[in-house]
């Protein structure tokens, strides 16, 4: 695994309100482009960009009354294509995309009232069009992470993950090579787009009106082909907890 001398790590601001008529790609280029000076985009960067802004552009948006529950618990399941835990109006459930989250991914938070977020259709997809257009935009070849923020089994907090990438090696696998002390690493694959995803939300929060940032620095060998649905998703038969 190549080491990286260090990781600077920034927030992407002045993007605006994203709505189904943005073009994501024209709209990050306004902001990224050479007059943006030392966070203009650079080739090998890695960007990083929520869910919810993607999901808006794309217009991955339905009415729900967010005090209805039996309204919200239907929209969940209909996202679904299985229920693994419920309790109350908190489902743990399977998406479409092989995801296990909690309800569905659908996202209440940082959308108008009466309005719900549900997931990309393809976040990979998502991924590689925004990639694709932002080389046509700006000529520079970056990789691209669609994250958004995931619980997890058995600790407390959230964290923002991957789920959508375009020119990441989303998972490196360090089997076959020698640790620090000689010995074979025989299990070892760290999956490097969930540690970027969770390294920009830091600088991005939760309410700041910063839906995106860069991450520069990235060893060239974390560069390269692979998909969260392909490299990411771990295999039912793979999962001892299904």
């Amino acid at each position: 695994m190549a080491e990286s001398p260090g990781l600077s790590i920034f927030a992407i601001e002045g993007i605006g309100e994203v709505t189904p008529d943005t073009d994501l790609a024209h709209c990050l280029a306004d902001v990224l482009g050479p007059d943006a000076g030392d966070r203009a985009l650079q080739a090998g960067d890695v960007l990083v960009v929520t869910q919810k802004i993607v999901s808006k552009a794309e217009g991955r948006l339905v009415a729900l009354d967010h005090d209805d529950e039996a309204a919200k618990v239907a929209l969940i399941e209909a996202e679904s294509v299985r229920v693994l835990r419920r309790r109350g109006s908190l489902l743990i459930t399977e998406t479409t995309h092989g995801f296990v989250c909690a309800n569905a991914g659908i996202d209440l938070s940082n959308v108008q009232d009466g309005v719900a977020a549900l997931l990309p259709l393809d976040p990979d997809r998502s991924a590689r069009r925004l990639r694709a257009d932002l080389r046509r935009a700006l000529g520079v070849e970056v990789a691209v992470v669609i994250s958004d923020t995931f619980g997890r089994t058995w600790r407390e907090g959230v964290t923002d993950v991957a789920i959508g990438t375009a020119g990441l090696t989303p998972v490196l696998d360090l089997r076959g090579t020698p640790d620090a002390m000689g010995r074979t690493m025989l299990a070892t694959q760290i999956c490097v787009a969930d540690e970027l995803a969770g390294a920009a939300d830091l600088v991005m929060g939760k309410a700041t009106g910063a839906p995106a940032a860069i991450v520069r620095g990235c060893p060239e060998g974390w560069l390269g082909a692979g998909s969260v649905a392909d490299s990411i998703v771990r295999r039912p038969e793979d999962d001892l907890f299904r």
